[in-house]
């Protein structure tokens, strides 16, 4: 009669949990915490990947409005004044600027908005002209569209890398010096996603998702990604 006697909610004379039972609901509450944690950040990680990859296709949309309306496409720091920098250049022709020239999911972000800079920076061998030995220039950059012989194999724009400093004059990669994969990193973040990848803006318009596996192979196998197809030295 005893155990029919209650107290609270519980019979008088039931035990309560063993040492061992609370460690295993303390460990299984850990566990979910962890797993929850983990699926939280993959989706954040891949809900900014989509937006880096939306402001990718509109900046990429509004440089063929620029170029249809200037028979070019925007010049970089390299050529323009600093504060006239190729993304500053496109800002009519974009929505939410400063939302659509920085990359979620770069670490740098508040720093670029803050000094006029952005998380993309376009590829020296279309938007920067040859120079010699001395600086000076011996060819014309090609970042027309009618110089480019395969737009949808032409790279335009990169995810920047973290070593980049964040101010509007440094908008442009170093393709040529791409022999080496500390040389690509240098310039952009090919593992800017995750870790694992990064988005490319072709001259076509089409954005891609390529991995930094799928990148590292082809430049240490001595294929230079950013080169333009017909490109003549």
């Amino acid at each position: 009669m005893r155990r029919e006697r209650l107290t609270g909610t519980r019979l008088a004379g039931e035990r309560g949990f063993t040492l061992l039972e609370l460690l295993v609901v303390v460990v299984m509450v850990g566990v979910m915490a962890l797993v929850g944690f983990s699926l939280a950040r993959v989706a954040r990680g891949k809900a900014d990947e989509v937006a880096c990859m939306g402001n990718m296709r509109q900046i990429g949309v509004a440089m063929q409005l620029y170029a249809n309306d200037t028979g070019a496409y925007p010049e970089t720091a390299h050529t323009a004044s600093l504060e006239n920098a190729w993304i500053y250049q496109l800002e009519d022709y974009l929505g939410d600027f400063d939302e659509t020239r920085v990359c979620p999911a770069d670490p740098n972000a508040a720093e670029r908005l803050a000094q006029k800079g952005t998380s993309y920076v376009l590829n020296s061998y279309v938007f920067v002209p040859t120079t010699d030995a001395f600086g000076n220039a011996v060819g014309e950059a090609m970042n027309r569209p009618a110089l480019l012989e395969d737009m949808t194999q032409t790279l335009l724009a990169f995810c920047c890398s973290d070593e980049v400093p964040a101010g509007p004059g440094n908008d442009h990669t170093h393709s040529a010096r791409w022999t080496s994969w500390s040389a690509v990193t240098a310039d952009i973040a090919p593992d800017r996603h995750m870790g694992k990848r990064s988005n490319y803006l072709y001259a076509d318009g089409r954005v891609e998702s390529r991995t930094a596996a799928e990148v590292r192979k082809k430049i240490e196998s001595g294929e230079n990604i950013a080169v333009p197809v017909g490109y003549e030295s």
